[in-house]
């Protein structure tokens, strides 16, 4: 008989992980902390969305808990998937985006979640997915090798390839293709994750989501500090653009979220809160700026 997935273990284990990132997040910040907004969807569900704004460290920071189920799937879900069209669904998920204010911080995102759909007569259908992934502005290697690094202590205990099955995989994804250009230097994106039964993958999206913080607090300890000024400033705003037009054209995510009817402010709330487009804009050669371009976003082994 197939183990049934434990989707209220799964519920009490991703609002955990939301306290516990706010809690460190705010902690590091130091300033007034997160506001909570809790939400319900007219189709099914809801959730509570937590923000911090304008903070000495964090121009924006936001932490999302999501638990929303239909009778339906929308198109993003069913393209590659037409099985699941006429199931019902459930999907739950934790995800946050984090801007800081100082250029020399990178943003970084991270995102874990489970997905079932279920039909009367058939076994129902469900995966994990997530990961995380780092967006820096001015590069340094030592941060960036400290990243891959906790994500692949993360992934060993599950098999010697998964790292660099799921590394690979991230630096694939969170690629802009009308520009030729990774968004960042990447770190883990996995989805469809279901063949290790489900104690075993919920194991692994545990592992994934207590990572995080490790990966990103001691890069952010590191640079939090470092001066900054105009030409940093203008910088970070313009390649924040980058990771408008990534979410917006590309992340799965955010069109799932959309189609779904889901609550767009919580949706969007992973845009940051400023940014810039210059008109077919280059770095000076021998500029951080331009060694971002030539050293960091070229995808390569790092660990």
């Amino acid at each position: 008989m197939k183990q049934r997935p434990d989707i209220d273990s799964v519920k009490t284990y991703l609002l955990g992980l939301q306290d516990r990132i706010c809690h460190a997040l705010a902690q590091a910040d130091g300033g007034s902390g997160f506001r909570e907004d809790a939400w319900q969807r007219e189709e099914g569900g809801g959730g509570r969305t937590r923000l911090l704004e304008n903070g000495p460290l964090f121009e924006k920071a936001g932490v999302n808990f999501s638990h929303v189920f239909g009778q339906g799937l929308p198109p993003s879900a069913t393209a590659a998937r037409p099985e699941l069209a006429g199931r019902s669904f459930q999907a739950l998920g934790v995800s946050l985006v984090i801007h800081p204010r100082n250029p020399y911080v990178p943003t970084s995102h991270a995102n874990v979640r489970f997905f079932i759909a279920e039909r009367e007569g058939a076994e129902p259908v469900w995966w994990f997915g997530g990961g995380y992934d780092l967006t820096p502005y001015y590069g340094f290697e030592e941060d960036v090798v400290h990243w891959h690094r906790t994500a692949k202590a993360a992934c060993t205990p599950f098999g010697k390839e998964v790292y660099a099955k799921y590394k690979a995989w991230c630096d694939r994804y969170f690629f802009l293709k009308h520009r030729d250009e990774a968004r960042g230097v990447g770190g883990l994106f996995f989805d469809d994750l279901n063949e290790w039964g489900f104690e075993r993958c919920f194991a692994f999206l545990q592992a994934v989501g207590e990572s995080y913080l490790d990966a990103y607090l001691p890069i952010v300890e590191r640079r939090r500090d470092t001066p900054w000024g105009e030409r940093e400033r203008r910088f970070q705003l313009y390649r924040r653009g980058r990771y408008v037009e990534f979410n917006l054209v590309y992340d799965r995510g955010t069109l799932f979220g959309l189609q779904s009817g889901g609550r767009t402010e919580s949706i969007l709330m992973s845009l940051p809160p400023l940014v810039s487009w210059q008109y077919d804009w280059h770095p000076q050669p021998g500029t951080p700026e331009a060694e971002l371009y030539e050293r960091f976003l070229q995808p390569r082994e790092w660990v």
